[in-house]
């Protein structure tokens, strides 16, 4: 999910999707610190832990890798804070882990926070109800839309990088889709299970299973 360095700052347009990118992540984050609510932080640090860790297990596919991310779960936790929560994590990633780098740390941010912070718009509601098959809807979709639009933001900015980076913009997008499917499932897996659990992490109440709805009934 990544675009690593020295690939963008190759080319003069690719050195400017860099800077618009960085600036474009220096502002969602500060956004993000400022509708942060303090008794959101141990959320938002374990969230920023789990991403790192996630990102450790990476199947490399040039010039990205794939791998989990949460970034849809990010979302619906979140919201807006999750600019903070991915710049944290991506900076750990930039100090342990060799392909990632400096130049392209606001550009990835941007690119996975995001996808994030629209999910949150878009399905935090639906994972807020009463319905397990509508919260289970709503991981999914969270998940999955959450690496489609960050694999299509990274393919965008190879794309206007140069037109030698045409194809590798369009392979990112197509090869992150089968991980798609399996964040979505895995983010929907978690949501429900927060919902049983631990059902203020979403500001939501205690989510009953179908068989106790219809005992209740």
């Amino acid at each position: 999910m990544h675009i690593y360095e020295g690939i963008l700052a190759a080319t003069p347009h690719g050195q400017e999707v860099l800077l618009a990118g960085t600036a474009a992540a220096v502002v969602g984050t500060a956004i993000g610190l400022y509708k942060m609510d303090h008794q959101r932080l141990p959320a938002t640090a374990v969230l920023s832990s789990v991403f790192f860790v996630a990102s450790l297990v990476q199947v490399p596919v040039p010039p990205t890798s794939v791998h989990l991310v949460l970034t849809g779960l990010m979302g619906l936790v979140l919201g807006w804070a999750a600019f903070p929560a991915v710049l944290v994590g991506l900076l750990l990633q930039t100090v342990f882990l060799s392909p990632m780098g400096v130049t392209t740390l606001g550009l990835n941010t941007l690119v996975m926070a995001l996808p994030a912070v629209a999910c949150h718009y878009l399905y935090r509601a639906a994972a807020s109800c009463s319905r397990q098959q509508l919260v289970l809807f709503a991981g999914f979709a969270a998940g999955a839309t959450a690496i489609l639009l960050s694999a299509l933001l990274s393919a965008g900015a190879l794309m206007l990088a140069g037109k030698q980076f045409a194809d590798i913009g369009r392979l990112f997008f197509w090869v992150h889709l089968p991980s798609a499917l399996i964040e979505g499932s895995v983010t929907a897996s978690v949501v429900v299970l927060l919902r049983k659990v631990r059902p203020e992490v979403l500001q939501a109440p205690l989510l009953s299973s179908p068989i106790e709805e219809l005992c209740d009934g």
